[in-house]
């Protein structure tokens, strides 16, 4: 049986509009990247979603992106898509929504999807840090620079496994042990944006 592959790795609908050189010292306290999970993080989770109707922004999603981008960080997308493996969403769908998304947030510096099924024995479907490690990769920039944010155990144990830095931000789907073991937790989004650009930089609440 053959490996699976790596991860998908697409660019933003404007290309590489969404990477801006840093302003500030890249060696200095703000991450490199920050990466976002994609469901029941930056947008509702609507299990396989395939139809970009049904995409629906989490609560600050819109402000917490706008936050590091007005940074200089580059803001990129890290998503398991197992219903490609199970063959309920195609490659198209997983587009349709990416660019619903763009249209929403605005254009993503990398997105880093995985395709695979829970049992393909892939390197990249988080937990496991392909994902991260290849998003890391097309932006040159260390995982040891960079953070995750997402919405369950699977995020930050990716992040862990890569070398960067994990934010959980839990919802009714997080099991609490996740919590408990998570190296750093926030009540939102806007919240998790400001741990990951500390106090330098002050992400604006929704109005």
């Amino acid at each position: 049986m053959t490996r699976p592959t790596g991860p998908w790795l697409l660019s933003g609908r404007n290309g590489s509009t969404g990477v801006r050189r840093p302003p500030h010292d890249p060696g200095g306290p703000l991450p490199a990247a920050v990466l976002f999970d994609r469901d029941g993080t930056l947008v509702a989770d609507v299990p396989y979603n395939g139809d970009p109707s049904r995409v629906a922004l989490m609560p600050g999603a819109r402000e917490a992106v706008d936050a590091v981008r007005a940074a200089g960080i580059p803001v990129g997308v890290v998503t398991n898509q197992s219903g490609v493996a199970r063959g309920l969403l195609t490659p198209r769908q997983v587009e349709d929504v990416r660019l619903r998304m763009e249209e929403l947030l605005g254009p993503f510096a990398v997105w880093a999807v995985c395709p695979h099924g829970p049992g393909e024995g892939c390197g990249c479907r988080k937990p496991a840090p392909g994902l991260i490690l290849a998003a890391c990769r097309r932006l040159g920039v260390p995982p040891g620079r960079t953070v995750v944010i997402g919405d369950i155990g699977a995020d930050v144990e990716a992040a862990r496994a890569a070398g960067a830095r994990g934010v959980l931000v839990p919802t009714p789907v997080t099991r609490p042990e996740e919590a408990t073991v998570a190296d750093a937790t926030a009540a939102n989004l806007i919240e998790a944006v400001r741990l990951a650009l500390g106090p330098a930089v002050r992400a604006e609440e929704p109005r």
